[in-house]
């Protein structure tokens, strides 16, 4: 049923849970799990910035989502980690329309009522564009 499942992160607790859910399906599926930690342009400019290389930017970068990293490697479960450029709605958006997910899995910001209204949540927009059934973990 879920032979591909996109798993957007970004190091917090939510993605930590969203991880969790994503391990669980992709083991009942035996599924490949694709793993993106979309880099805004605000976080490459500082990580430009305050960082020495690019290979210390790419450590620093595995750090923040190591703990999602570790669980997939101890449940044994098979991905792909990707480090997609822009804007992070638009780009899981397409990524995940353009590789053709059978699932996305995505954490929840937890914004308030009125900012949600505003602005939008990354996992709203998500929902409604992707073409895919989407799982937003709280």
């Amino acid at each position: 049923m879920f032979n591909k499942i996109l798993l957007a992160i970004d190091g917090s607790r939510h993605s930590i849970r969203s991880a969790e859910h994503a391990i669980k399906l992709a083991k009942k599926f035996n599924s490949i799990l694709n793993v993106i930690y979309v880099i805004d342009g605000d976080t490459s400019k500082y990580d430009v910035l305050h960082n020495a290389s690019k290979f210390e930017i790419e450590k620093k970068r595995k750090e923040k989502i190591q703990p999602v990293l570790e669980m997939l490697e101890n449940e044994g479960v098979h991905y792909d980690l990707q480090f997609p450029h822009g804007e992070p709605a638009p780009t899981i958006i397409d990524f995940a329309n353009d590789q053709q997910q059978d699932c996305v899995i995505i954490g929840s910001r937890g914004l308030n009522n009125l900012q949600t209204m505003i602005l939008g949540s990354v996992s709203h927009k998500v929902a409604k564009h992707v073409k895919c059934p989407v799982l937003i973990v709280k």
